[in-house]
């Protein structure tokens, strides 16, 4: 029985998913562990890659035909053997040692519920990265470092990111799994599930730990480097902050003041700024999502008259 489980959740990725998956079944790791690929209804070659690399043992191929990232990332938490679930993305490529890194992580810490690593870039060949791209916003794309020593999360905005994302098992089970509402879903690009999870562990004294050790690469696509996709991306994340509020009962009439001032305060910095691409985008981007976070709010509030919920 494996005392770790890898698990990439794909969707239409077989440029990448190959070289995703070698790099796991190539870990430096001295114990047993698996590969666990779930196929969330893809209709591209992903089958033929995985079945490419049977009969390794450590590999496993799941299908999940209901789409959605939180679907498949609890479908591949059921069908995993192990207590620590390793989640990378199927774009991603994972350093050498990154199951022993997380592995050993949780053996000495008992209270460790989440851990994660620092994220690279791997820009296409060719390209290098865009003057209007900021630090921050690299952070799209999946861009995740505080450092080169461990740190412990306080700041449920600070987890893991979920290309790059482990957890303990029992505790994701108590918690009911990752949160369906939340997460990528096709060409929808809600996120904030790994954030919401790692916000829950907070909350119940268990610690969230980044280790840097636990390195992974992240391909970026090249048509995310347009800046129609981070005006996209930024909407989808602020319909995605309104879910997770909604979901911690932190919804209602607040939520339009704390939009309105983000929305003034970034349009504020981007006129700030207008002399500096990255800075003047970043901002823009910013202002732009929270029309995303003011409309699923205004939604919530008249679903929420229309059907109030019921007095516990």
């Amino acid at each position: 029985m494996a005392i770790i489980s890898a698990i990439i959740c794909t969707h239409n990725r077989d440029t990448y998913l190959g070289t995703a998956i070698d790099s796991l079944l190539a870990q430096d790791f001295p114990g047993s562990f698996e590969v666990v690929v779930v196929d969330n209804a893809s209709s591209d070659q992903t089958r033929e890659v995985v079945e490419a690399r049977f009969p390794h043992s450590n590999l496993k191929y799941i299908y999940e035909p209901v789409k959605g990232l939180s679907v498949a990332r609890n479908t591949g938490a059921s069908e995993a053997s192990a207590e620590i679930l390793a989640y990378l993305d199927d774009d991603a490529v994972a350093s050498s040692q990154w199951l022993k890194v997380l592995y050993e992580a949780y053996q000495s810490h008992e209270k460790l519920a989440i851990a994660g690593g620092k994220v690279t870039l791997i820009w296409p060949d060719g390209i290098s990265p865009p003057k209007w791209i900021s630090p921050e916003l690299s952070g799209n794309l999946g861009y995740y470092d505080l450092g080169d020593s461990v740190v412990y999360i306080k700041q449920p905005g600070l987890t893991p990111r979920g290309l790059n994302y482990s957890i303990r098992k029992t505790f994701l089970e108590q918690i009911g799994g990752f949160d369906t509402n939340l997460g990528r879903v096709g060409k929808k690009l809600l996120s904030n599930e790994e954030l919401h999870t790692t916000e829950l562990a907070i909350k119940q004294g268990l610690q969230v730990g980044y280790f840097p050790e636990a390195l992974v690469a992240h391909n970026v696509a090249p048509e995310r480097l347009r800046p129609s996709w981070f005006i996209e991306r930024s909407w989808w994340q602020g319909i995605s902050e309104c879910y997770r509020e909604q979901l911690a009962d932190n919804a209602g009439w607040g939520q339009l003041s704390r939009g309105g001032e983000r929305m003034i305060r970034g349009m504020y910095k981007c006129l700030k700024y207008f002399r500096d691409p990255a800075k003047r985008f970043d901002n823009f981007v910013y202002a732009y999502g929270q029309i995303g976070y003011l409309g699923a709010a205004i939604e919530g509030m008249i679903s929420t008259s229309i059907n109030p919920r019921p007095i516990k």
